[in-house]
Protein backbone atom coordinates (compact mmCIF):
# COMPACT_ATOMS: atom_id res chain seq x y z
CA UNK A 1 0.00 0.00 0.00
CA UNK A 2 1.39 3.06 -1.20
CA UNK A 3 -0.87 5.68 -0.77
CA UNK A 4 -1.21 7.87 2.27
CA UNK A 5 -3.79 7.20 4.52
CA UNK A 6 -6.10 10.16 5.95
CA UNK A 7 -7.58 9.39 9.13
CA UNK A 8 -10.71 11.53 8.17
CA UNK A 9 -11.08 8.76 5.68
CA UNK A 10 -9.70 5.59 7.21
CA UNK A 11 -9.83 4.24 10.12
CA UNK A 12 -5.90 2.63 10.01
CA UNK A 13 -3.51 4.71 11.95
CA UNK A 14 -0.73 3.29 9.96
CA UNK A 15 -0.26 1.81 6.43
CA UNK A 16 0.55 -1.12 7.72
CA UNK A 17 -3.04 -1.58 10.16
CA UNK A 18 -4.39 -1.02 6.23
CA UNK A 19 -2.30 -3.62 4.88
CA UNK A 20 -2.99 -6.30 7.57
CA UNK A 21 -6.82 -6.03 7.67
CA UNK A 22 -6.71 -5.94 3.84
CA UNK A 23 -4.63 -9.43 3.90
CA UNK A 24 -7.38 -10.90 6.71
CA UNK A 25 -9.73 -9.97 4.90
CA UNK A 26 -9.22 -11.60 1.71
CA UNK A 27 -8.41 -14.86 3.63
CA UNK A 28 -11.76 -14.55 4.70
CA UNK A 29 -13.24 -14.02 1.83
CA UNK A 30 -11.65 -16.57 -0.03
CA UNK A 31 -12.51 -19.44 3.14
CA UNK A 32 -15.81 -18.77 2.28
CA UNK A 33 -15.53 -18.98 -1.24
CA UNK A 34 -13.63 -22.40 -0.66
CA UNK A 35 -16.28 -23.81 1.99
CA UNK A 36 -18.22 -26.74 0.19
CA UNK A 37 -21.30 -25.92 2.20
CA UNK A 38 -24.41 -25.41 0.65
CA UNK A 39 -25.03 -21.60 -0.07
CA UNK A 40 -27.85 -19.93 1.91
CA UNK A 41 -30.95 -17.89 0.38
CA UNK A 42 -30.18 -14.44 1.99
CA UNK A 43 -34.33 -13.86 2.17
CA UNK A 44 -33.60 -17.21 4.45
CA UNK A 45 -31.22 -15.80 6.92
CA UNK A 46 -32.94 -12.45 6.86
CA UNK A 47 -36.23 -14.07 8.29
CA UNK A 48 -34.13 -16.25 10.96
CA UNK A 49 -32.54 -13.43 11.73
CA UNK A 50 -35.98 -11.37 12.32
CA UNK A 51 -37.21 -14.57 13.91
CA UNK A 52 -34.77 -13.97 16.65
CA UNK A 53 -34.64 -10.27 17.07
CA UNK A 54 -38.55 -10.87 17.72
CA UNK A 55 -38.19 -13.64 19.77
CA UNK A 56 -35.12 -11.52 22.14
CA UNK A 57 -37.25 -8.56 21.85
CA UNK A 58 -40.78 -10.52 23.07
CA UNK A 59 -38.01 -12.37 26.02
CA UNK A 60 -36.93 -8.80 27.30
CA UNK A 61 -40.41 -7.17 27.49
CA UNK A 62 -41.84 -9.90 29.04
CA UNK A 63 -39.64 -9.72 32.11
Amino acid sequence: MSAELSLIVSDFETPEQAASYDRWFRAQVQSSMDDPRPNIPHEQVMAEMRALIESKLNKNSAG
